[in-house]
C-alpha cells in the first residue's frame, strides 16, 4: 500500500456530544478510516467544566493522531438560539485546541459536506450516513450520528484538498 498523504481530523462540534473522525487516503486515492468516536461531556455540569473537558479531549485526539489538518463544520444558525450559542462555544474550544496544536483548520458548511459526499446539497442525514458507509466500505454506519457526521466533514476536506492540489499542479 502506498504512503498516506496526511490524515484529517473531522469534527462535528456540540456541547453534549462532539463527533470526531480521522481519515486519510492511500496513494491510490482511497479513503481510509483511522479512528472515530465521540467526546461526551457531563450533562448538568457547569459550562466551563464541559468546555474544558471538550478542549482537553480534542487536544488529546490531535496529539494522538497527529493529523495534517482539522476540518470543522461551520455553525448553522437555526431556530434555536440557545443551541447555536452552545455549539458556537464548542466550536471555539475545538478551534483553540487546533491552534494550540499548530494545525490548519478548514471550515465547511453543511451543504458543502452534503454536496461533496452525495452530490446533492440537500441530502438528508440518513443519505449522508449511508454515503459514509459506502465510501469507506464499512459493514455498518458509524455510531453515534455525530461521529458519522464528523467523518463526512473529514472526507469533504480530503476531496477539497485534492482539488486544491490539482489546481497547484496545473
Amino acid at each position: 500500500m502506498a504512503q498516506p498523504t496526511g490524515a484529517v481530523l473531522g469534527i462535528d462540534p456540540g456541547i453534549g456530544t462532539t463527533g470526531y473522525g480521522v481519515v486519510d487516503e492511500d496513494g491510490s486515492g482511497n479513503v481510509v478510516l483511522i479512528a472515530y468516536g465521540a467526546i461526551e461531556t457531563t450533562p448538568g455540569a457547569p459550562m466551563p467544566e464541559r468546555l474544558k473537558t471538550l478542549h482537553d479531549a480534542a487536544l488529546a485526539l490531535m496529539r494522538q493522531h497527529q493529523p495534517e489538518s482539522v476540518a470543522v463544520e461551520q455553525l448553522f444558525f437555526g431556530r434555536n438560539v440557545t443551541t447555536a450559542i452552545t455549539v458556537g462555544q464548542a466550536r471555539g474550544v475545538v478551534l483553540l485546541a487546533a491552534a494550540q496544536a499548530g494545525l490548519d483548520v478548514f471550515e465547511y458548511k453543511p451543504a458543502e459536506v452534503k454536496q461533496a459526499l452525495s452530490g446533492y446539497g440537500n441530502a438528508d442525514k440518513r443519505q449522508m450516513q449511508e454515503m459514509v458507509r459506502l465510501l469507506l466500505n464499512l459493514d455498518h454506519i458509524p455510531r453515534p450520528d455525530d461521529a458519522a457526521d464528523a467523518i463526512a466533514i473529514a472526507v469533504c476536506h480530503l476531496q477539497s484538498r485534492r482539488i486544491r492540489r490539482l489546481k497547484i499542479e496545473n
